[in-house]
């Protein structure tokens, strides 16, 4: 199987394209998927780092990442959800860290999967599932935002961040984002009312009022800012930065759900959420695309592509 994969831990000089990958197994509940499009995260980069060997069990040679959309090329005896033929997309996090998803194949477990949406290309619906998912377990468990709330996203220029103010606007929340001021017209374009400029001091001082719920992509400073910006600061949510419980907020570790992943599907389908692709890069260019997502500041979604 033509992949690419590390057997070591360490930079981007790691990872190798190679042609000997073994084909991965097919368990009682697994669906095994061709690859179209893989996303690529901030967490490849950690764990090609050694950075999570402590959460899970990890077995070299890795392939790396966790997005996915294809096409299935067959299931296991107990899967019920999806068939040969099938279009899919998924988050798939799976017990052990071995087969990711930049590869011809990846065994996901059908939890991780969902049917793709037809609104988006192969390469949109691999930019979605972990950002929108983060997104949308933040916003609904973590935060149970409602009609008519005011909601702050940090970092809305980004992956999770583009995603929260789109779900946030659906559910019919009044958003307000923080970016840089290049990025003020993409997040009105997203749907949010009102963009603030992160470098331009506390956000807790721009903020005409405080806010009902806060979602965190930031981290430290910002993080610590948080209380002084949100009414109730049991409504504080961080996706980065465990010490939001500390705080009385809640810390949020993003899961695979397949219903979650078919409402993120239905919300592409109905118009209320888009995919912008930042880059896509040729699966021989995994490294270069893992290099652009850990320096930061990108607007949308990095993805690689191995077929059309």
């Amino acid at each position: 199987m033509r992949g690419v994969a590390y057997d070591r831990y360490g930079g981007p000089e790691v990872l190798s394209l190679r042609d000997d990958l073994p084909d991965p197994p097919v368990g009682p509940d697994t669906v095994l998927v061709r690859v179209h499009a893989a996303g690529v995260n901030p967490v490849d980069v950690l764990i090609r780092s050694g950075g999570l060997t402590g959460a899970y069990p990890h077995h070299l040679p890795i392939v790396p990442g966790w997005d996915v959309a294809g096409v299935v090329e067959a299931v296991g005896p107990a899967v019920t959800a999806f068939a040969a033929g099938d279009e899919v997309f998924g988050y798939v996090r799976r017990d052990d860290v071995q087969w990711g998803t930049t590869a011809e194949l990846v065994p996901a477990p059908q939890r991780c999967l969902a049917h793709k949406p037809e609104s988006l290309s192969f390469a949109e619906a691999a930019g979605l599932p972990l950002a929108g998912l983060t997104a949308y377990q933040s916003l609904t468990e973590a935060l149970d935002v409602h009609e008519g709330e005011r909601v702050l996203v940090h970092r809305a220029a980004g992956g999770v961040g583009s995603c929260a103010v789109q779900i946030a606007v659906a559910l019919g929340a009044h958003v307000i984002g923080t970016a840089s001021p290049r990025n003020h017209g993409f997040l009105r374009d997203a749907g949010a009312a009102e963009v603030l400029d992160y470098s331009a001091g506390p956000i807790s001082v721009q903020l005409s009022e405080p806010v009902d719920a806060v979602l965190d992509l930031v981290g430290g400073d910002t993080l610590a800012d948080a209380p002084k910006q949100v009414r109730d600061r049991a409504r504080i949510t961080s996706v980065v930065d465990p010490v939001v419980n500390e705080m009385g907020g809640r810390y949020v570790f993003v899961r695979p759900e397949h219903e979650h992943l078919e409402e993120l599907g239905r919300m592409a389908d109905a118009g209320q959420l888009r995919v912008p692709i930042a880059r896509a890069f040729p699966l021989e260019q995994t490294a270069e695309a893992q290099e652009l997502v850990a320096g930061g500041h990108v607007r949308g979604k990095v993805v690689v592509t191995l077929r059309s």
